[in-house]
């Protein structure tokens, strides 16, 4: 019997990616210096800052896999993946541009007309153009195949009604790419009659509701649909091979460095308290550290699969999943290690770093798909059911 791969090998060479490193820290550096950010946990998600994702895209460090033709870069995944790991550890506010330079533009590339590539693509690079995704809805969970959102034929276009839920950024974003029911559902074919649409968030008949997080913050929303004109020019892709286009996304969504990086910066934090002798550390934050390694092995494989054109959905879910809980194991174990009652560090910013990561732990095994719907995914690439 032949052995199973689910995650791609790794062809290239990360020492080849060296200097783009050297030079990502050094701005970093100088960023830290000027106080232009403070290392947050969860930035990607957390930290909307449109000024800070005008800095990165000047230097080329937004749309860097984007074809020159379109305002892009033309540089590998690979490439990518270096910066963007960079900055996540770094713990950057990357959120504004992230889902746009993340998803959005490959899903355009793929599956874009030549007038949406050249109108959004050269934005996206820019920094200009800011996007959300309009897939989860109210009780569906991780089911996607279950949405009730409706895009009903009309002259010219398309009239979209329903309600899309735990939209990050929708109340900052220009727009977001919407799944929805374009055919009758076929219980014999759950996954038929899904088409896909971009959404102007400022259109007539959209309503952005705020979801606060327990953190009192907000970066979730409720985007309601109320017949909202979407022209034919605007759909994106073709009309009922909605679930097709979406499955390809997900090996950009799950895969990356955000699934394993959220709480790093409180990890990098955890080991100054403890090289100045201010916490006392076990074995244990060496496994983390571990882990971290293997999940940037793993990661970066996907990034090359994805960079030669080869199928990675199944990886993807595989780092996500183990991912995921790592980020979270890293928030459990300082929270632990601080025992703020006994020791001096419950005020500062890694006392703020540790809030911040107990208080967003909870979404990290559910956003991108739930545990349980990866596990299935990964089972099934084994053969297991």
């Amino acid at each position: 019997m032949s052995r199973i791969r689910l995650v791609p090998p790794a062809l290239d060479d990360p020492q080849d990616h060296a200097a783009l490193r050297g030079e990502v820290r050094g701005f970093l550096r100088d960023c830290l210096d000027s106080a232009v950010f403070t290392p947050g946990i969860d930035t990607w998600l957390t930290g909307w800052d449109p000024a800070f994702s005008t800095l990165l895209a000047a230097r080329g460090w937004i749309g860097m896999t984007i074809p020159t033709t379109y305002g892009g870069h033309g540089r590998s995944h690979l490439e990518r993946f270096a910066v963007t790991e960079e900055l996540l550890a770094a713990g950057a506010p990357v959120a504004a541009h992230w889902i746009a330079d993340r998803q959005i533009a490959p899903s355009l590339l793929k599956f874009g007309t030549e007038q949406q590539k050249q109108r959004f693509l050269p934005a996206i690079t820019r920094g200009e153009c800011f996007f959300g995704i309009g897939m989860s809805e109210p009780d569906s969970g991780s089911d996607l195949a279950s949405v009730r959102t409706k895009a009903v034929r009309v002259e010219g276009g398309w009239a979209i009604t329903g309600t899309k839920v735990w939209t990050s950024g929708a109340h900052h974003a220009d727009a977001f790419i919407a799944l929805a029911r374009t055919a009758p559902k076929d219980p014999a074919v759950r996954h038929a009659g899904l088409s896909q649409f971009i959404v102007e968030l400022r259109s007539p008949g959209v309503e952005i509701r705020p979801i606060i997080s327990m953190t009192g913050s907000h970066h979730f929303n409720e985007v309601v649909l109320e017949e909202v004109f979407v022209p034919d020019d605007m759909v994106l892709g073709t009309i009922g091979d909605g679930w097709l286009q979406v499955t390809s996304e997900l090996a950009y969504e799950r895969s990356g460095p955000e699934r394993f990086l959220s709480t790093f910066a409180l990890l990098a934090e955890t080991l100054d308290q403890v090289a100045a002798e201010r916490l006392r550390s076990n074995g244990d934050i060496g496994r983390l550290t571990a882990r971290i390694a293997g999940l940037h092995h793993m990661s970066s494989s996907v990034a090359g699969a994805l960079h030669r054109g080869e199928r990675a959905d199944s990886a993807a879910a595989a780092v996500k999943l183990l991912g995921t809980a790592t980020e979270g194991d890293i928030a459990d174990y300082v929270d632990v290690l601080a025992d703020r009652d006994a020791h001096a560090c419950d005020a500062g910013h890694f006392a703020e770093l540790i809030d911040q990561a107990i208080l967003q732990r909870p979404g990290f095994t559910l956003r991108g798909g739930t545990n349980e719907i990866l596990e299935g995914v990964v089972a099934r690439e084994l053969g297991l059911r």
